[in-house]
């Protein structure tokens, strides 16, 4: 059963880098001006309506914007903006944030 779980896990693994593989950071830094206008210069919002996406995996950010493509994730704004985008534009731009710094958690003193 243990090995069956890590047979599993492995191709888990190798799918989510197959899924959102292939993107090109320096690439994503130019093709992020629109991005820039909610999601701020370096991925990190300045208004709480719009989400931080600076440092999120890679995988999550292409397959949020493939589903704002298909329309399966609902989003007016989000939907008209990737309207334009191929799909190496968003494994372009998956990559880009995803090599930026997000947030840092505080460790908190304990009691």
């Amino acid at each position: 059963m243990k090995r069956l779980i890590l047979i599993l896990l492995v191709q888990v693994v190798f799918a989510a880098s197959a899924i959102a593989g292939g993107g090109n950071a320096a690439a994503g830094k130019e093709k992020s001006q629109t991005c820039v206008a909610c999601h701020g210069e370096a991925g990190m919002s300045a208004v709480a309506t719009f989400p931080n996406i600076a440092g999120q995996y890679e995988d999550y950010l292409y397959v949020a914007l493939t589903d704002y493509k298909s329309g399966s994730r609902n989003n007016p704004i989000m939907s008209g903006i990737v309207a334009a985008l191929n799909e190496q534009d968003m494994k372009d731009l998956a990559a880009y944030y995803a090599s930026l710094d997000g947030l840092e958690t505080l460790d908190l003193p304990s009691k």
